[in-house]
């Protein structure tokens, strides 16, 4: 029994530890080989998935050698590029370090299946662990900190790891009792482990998803419910987690999970934004569900087939993730990714003859695989672990939840500062997601307009970057989603906002989606500013001037007369058509008289692609790009004098 407590604290602790690993892993493939669509999305996914191929020769390693020191060995060394992630400077040595500590975790993660037969409670505690310490963090990874807070943080989960990986590497006691010997379950517990960790970092388990969802309810600035219910969808999703997997259905109740997984997913691939908090509950219920049904099913269970397995699951997860966002670069639907393999999932958990009860002997919940925490048959124990998990991420709610005040100063200002700037999902030329680089080039503003704001995406490591750099900026926010609900564009803003409108832009057979989102913001004493943010996205090589023309009658009849500014990264210049759609309604090009102003790349500026247009009505001074490599985009800025308010 001690020896299958350490193989499941193993087993959690070293997918926490992986799961940190892939949440820089991915990012850096995007950012640093990709840089950002730049590379072609074909070449980006070999190079993906190539490190999930590689590791299919790890279960033969572990035949081979033995699974204990190779799997001492990976750990090793998954622990020691985990550290020395956060000490990478960003670049190329964050990518190989990455790569390098994901197929460690791989051939790890094939040597621990052919240790441990039971890995359901690992993988469900594992999953939690991971969830909630991502919440507590507010989804900023201690990666990505740089500060020593971080290296103390970091030092101790890895020595944990490490240490629970040497003692459970131990020889075993003496055999136990009859009643206490597990009954292998099938592989296909380790085939769930890559879909899980897909799905759940997704949707069904993903802090930033939960924060996202109840911005959709509790209004634009995120101040209108208490900072307790910021994560309620993820305080529900990891207690129903919780409680399913450790409590396995029967008899006519196994097709549930499964189908609960499925609406799930379906939700989450087609709802609107406000079906996320309904598709996270449903979806961590029936993942949860599904992985009970692994523990209580027989089949064939060799060291071998479990390392492939467990492998395997995790190439279904890279070929998915790889699937699914690369839609938003090449061009197809991608709703039913979710949904495929969710239903792959049930088709796995159910795919399975119930075990035969040996004669005279009835196995303990342990023993079943069920949990190794000691779960007796009236449920006690999983509603208490439950209970705890909901805790915690109603804490973490406490602790990041938005506790964000629009600030109204007394009467109207004399002059706005405002920014505009296309933030790459918070990533610069690094690699690295750097909060206080995006701080400085910002700098001091009133209202700010980003772009390619990421919200969650699993791809670039399942941050909130909006509510991240808005907690730091001390500036509510208005989001808009412009690719599926997670990934689109924001007005921040130190001055209260009304009459928020969106506007879905013609997509004109581009494969990432574009829209315009107008604010009004409020100064009091009938002084007010129209605000319209915008990115358009043209299909490769194409004018945006379709949707420039879209734009421009959207934010023209949005300001109905007042005061406008439209800024954003319209992928255009000086000249094009585009540009001239927006001119010719009636909008000044707010860096007319500094003209050149090259605003991408960031390293080396060639293209005058972002841009802030004003009413004739406004005047605007201080035009700059301010130099900063915090994206690949710099930011713009002016400073706009209102004109005096209308008599009353």
């Amino acid at each position: 029994m001690r020896h299958r407590h350490l193989g499941t604290a193993t087993l959690a602790l070293g997918l926490v530890v992986l799961t940190d690993v892939l949440r820089v892993f991915l990012p850096s493939v995007i950012t640093i080989f990709g840089q950002a669509a730049s590379t072609p999305a074909e070449l980006l996914g070999a190079f993906a998935l190539g490190w999930f191929v590689l590791a299919l020769a790890a279960p033969a390693l572990v035949v081979r050698v033995g699974a204990r020191p190779v799997g001492l060995a990976a750990v090793l060394v998954l622990g020691a590029t985990r550290l020395a992630l956060t000490a990478a400077p960003g670049g190329r040595t964050q990518l190989w370090l990455a790569s390098a500590g994901l197929l460690a975790g791989l051939v790890w993660l094939a040597a621990t299946a052919a240790q441990v037969t039971h890995p359901v409670p690992g993988l469900a505690f594992g999953l939690t662990a991971g969830t909630l310490g991502h919440a507590l963090l507010g989804t900023h990874d201690l990666v990505w900190w740089g500060r020593w807070e971080s290296w103390l943080l970091s030092v101790a989960l890895v020595a944990l790891l490490l240490g629970a990986a040497v003692a459970s590497a131990r020889p075993a006691d003496a055999s136990p009792a009859v009643s206490e010997q597990p009954v292998a379950p099938p592989a296909r517990s380790w085939l769930l482990a890559g879909p899980a960790l897909l799905l759940g970092g997704m949707v069904a388990l993903s802090p930033a998803v939960a924060s996202t969802a109840m911005s959709f309810w509790y209004g634009a600035a995120g101040t209108a419910l208490p900072p307790l219910f910021a994560l309620a969808p993820l305080g529900g999703a990891v207690a129903l987690f919780v409680f399913c997997t450790l409590t396995p259905p029967a008899g006519r109740w196994r097709p549930l999970p499964p189908v609960l997984l499925s609406a799930g997913a379906l939700l989450f691939g087609y709802g609107p934004p406000t079906a996320l908090s309904p598709a996270m509950l449903l979806g961590a219920a029936g993942l949860g569900g599904c992985l009970a049904l692994t523990t209580v099913e027989q089949g064939p269970s060799t060291a071998a087939r479990r390392g492939y397995a467990a492998v395997g699951g995790m190439l279904v997860f890279a070929v998915a993730a790889v699937l699914y966002y690369a839609a938003y670069d090449i061009g197809y639907p991608n709703g039913s990714l979710p949904a495929g393999v969710a239903v792959l999932v049930g088709l796995v958990a159910l795919g399975g003859r119930l075990r035969p009860a040996a004669a005279g002997t009835v196995p303990s919940p342990a023993a079943a695989g069920s949990t190794t925490a000691g779960s007796t048959a009236d449920g006690r124990p999983a509603w208490l672990a439950a209970a705890l998990a909901a805790l915690v991420a109603f804490g973490a709610a406490w602790v990041h939840g938005p506790w964000l005040v629009a600030t109204n100063r007394d009467g109207p200002p004399e002059q706005v500062r405002l920014v505009a700037y296309n933030i790459r999902m918070g990533f610069g030329l690094d690699g690295r997601l750097d909060l206080a680089a995006l701080d400085r080039a910002i700098g001091p503003a009133d209202v700010v307009v980003l772009s390619e704001v990421d919200r969650g995406w699993l791809l670039n490591g399942g941050h909130d970057t909006l509510h991240l750099l808005a907690t730091r900026l001390e500036m509510p926010y208005v989001f808009a989603p412009a690719a599926g609900a997670l990934w689109g564009d924001a007005v921040l803003s130190r001055w209260p906002v009304r009459q928020v409108q969106t506007r879905a832009l013609p997509a004109v057979g581009a494969p990432t989606g574009a829209q315009a989102l107008g604010v009004t913001v409020d100064f009091s004493e009938g002084v007010r500013l129209a605000v319209v943010s915008t990115h358009l996205q043209p299909p490769p090589g194409t004018d945006p001037v379709v949707q420039a023309r879209a734009v421009a009658e959207f934010a023209t009849g949005y300001a109905d007369g007042g005061p406008l500014v439209v800024a954003g990264d319209f992928n255009t210049e000086p000249g094009d058509p585009a540009f001239a759609a927006l001119t010719g309604a009636g909008l000044l090009d707010a860096f007319a008289a500094v003209r050149p102003l090259p605003t991408s790349p960031a390293d080396d500026p060639r293209e005058q692609i972002d841009h802030i247009f004003v009413s004739p009505d406004l005047v605007a001074t201080d035009p700059v790009a301010v130099p900063s490599t915090a994206s690949d985009h710099l930011p713009v800025a002016v400073t706009l004098r209102l004109p005096p308010a209308a008599p009353q």
